[in-house]
């Protein structure tokens, strides 16, 4: 409604000041500042979804009977310490595919 509301003030007010140089900067400028605002707000915004959704991982991880905890906290890790954890489980993903060749599933368990 408001979004509404200021392109109808826009849209009346253009005619009156002839749109004028200075009623198009008075314009362009408010919409560069709206702009602006709300590209912050959904930043904010899709930042706390974004932790709110770690953290419900990192639960998950942690009630998980056999899970490595030291999973929970990835995303604090730099980009060396992420590299090495990622080949661990590149190497994991290659062994278990080895395996379901051979007729097994990923637990080693033969298939039915």
């Amino acid at each position: 409604m408001i979004a509404l509301g200021i392109i109808l003030v826009w849209l009346i007010t253009g005619p009156i000041f002839d749109f004028s140089d200075t009623w198009q900067l008075v314009i362009n400028t408010g919409t560069t500042i709206i702009t602006f605002l709300m590209v912050f707000l959904i930043q904010n915004t899709q930042n706390r979804d974004q932790e709110a959704l770690q953290i419900k991982l990192d639960e998950l991880i942690r009630s998980m009977e056999n899970a490595h905890t030291v999973l929970l906290d990835l995303e604090e890790l730099d980009e060396e310490e992420l590299d090495k954890i990622r080949e661990d489980y590149l190497r994991l993903a290659k062994k278990a595919r080895a395996e379901l060749k051979k007729g097994k599933d990923d637990r080693g368990v033969p298939d039915l």
